[in-house]
């Protein structure tokens, strides 16, 4: 989801290389972050200016299933390229998940200790605890609830269009989950932002204003596609089955940092679920 988005942007400047385990795209290489060896060889032979980690396993279920992967992924290739980008001497990017809180605040800063409670969000938070604490050219970007990525998308958004898409009469959607949701367009351009205008590296939150649970997310998609469809407020538990793993109650960011160097360009979420929308 945000690799495309940050390709489209990094690449209107610069040349981009990008890679993936899975090649759905032309222009995409093979490379897996959990084998160090042959990343290393991969971005030698590009020899970049910047090291962009957007690798990771997402999946809260999958994660839980499988929290050895997970951390394998998730911390392990963290810690494979921040090492890459060491001996390179060249800044190194990782990003990290409003996920690795506990949910019990009304919001959080860069200033808040995380106590992540999932597979996903101890795997994110053992990352950019080493990067940061390894390597002082290393920025840690932490996103919030993902939207965007067109065909890629497979976050919250997406699953309500596909349900619109395949005629449902009536939606829900929790309202005891609240968040902050990010546009991948809007972080790309505020991630390429900071690096370009060479912000002091170390932790930033960067997420799109407004404070919202996931019912009120549901109930501006359809009120953005003028849709006549009722959604209605539950609790987590009506989904437990399908979502067993363990979600923070509250995991909204605040962009403290960004704000504090007036570098904050990402929009309110409104604005860019219209936009998504429309683009979509």
């Amino acid at each position: 989801m945000l690799g495309s988005d940050m390709c489209r942007v990094f690449s209107e400047a610069y040349k981009v290389k990008a890679s993936d385990i899975d090649l759905n795209e032309e222009w995409l290489h093979y490379a897996d972050v959990r084998h160090k060896e042959m990343m290393r060889k991969s971005i030698a032979d590009f020899n970049p200016h910047l090291i962009i980690n957007l690798a990771a396993l997402t999946d809260l279920e999958d994660c839980e299933a499988n929290a050895k992967e997970s951390l394998i992924t998730n911390y392990v290739g963290a810690k494979n390229l921040q090492e890459i980008a060491q001996e390179l001497d060249v800044p190194y990017v990782y990003i990290s998940t409003a996920g690795i809180f506990g949910g019990e605040q009304a919001s959080y800063t860069e200033d808040d200790t995380p106590d992540p409670t999932s597979a996903y969000g101890r795997g994110k938070y053992e990352g950019e605890r080493h990067v940061l604490h390894h390597y002082k050219k290393s920025y840690v970007f932490r996103a919030g609830w993902m939207m965007g990525g067109g065909k890629k998308d497979k976050k919250f958004v997406a699953k309500i269009l596909k349900q619109i898409d395949e005629g449902a009469t009536e939606l829900y959607a929790v309202e005891d989950k609240q968040g902050t949701p990010t546009y991948t367009l809007d972080f790309a351009r505020c991630l390429y932002n900071a690096v370009t205008k060479k912000l002091p590296y170390g932790l930033y939150n960067m997420v799109c204003g407004g404070h919202v649970s996931r019912l009120d997310v549901a109930k501006q998609i359809v009120k953005e596609l003028g849709k006549d469809i009722p959604v209605y407020p539950v609790t987590s538990e009506f989904f437990k089955e399908e979502y067993p793993a363990p979600r923070p109650a509250c995991e909204a960011l605040v962009n403290k940092r960004l704000d504090f160097f007036k570098e904050n360009i990402m929009r309110d979420w409104k604005v860019c679920l219209k936009e998504y929308l429309n683009e979509r």
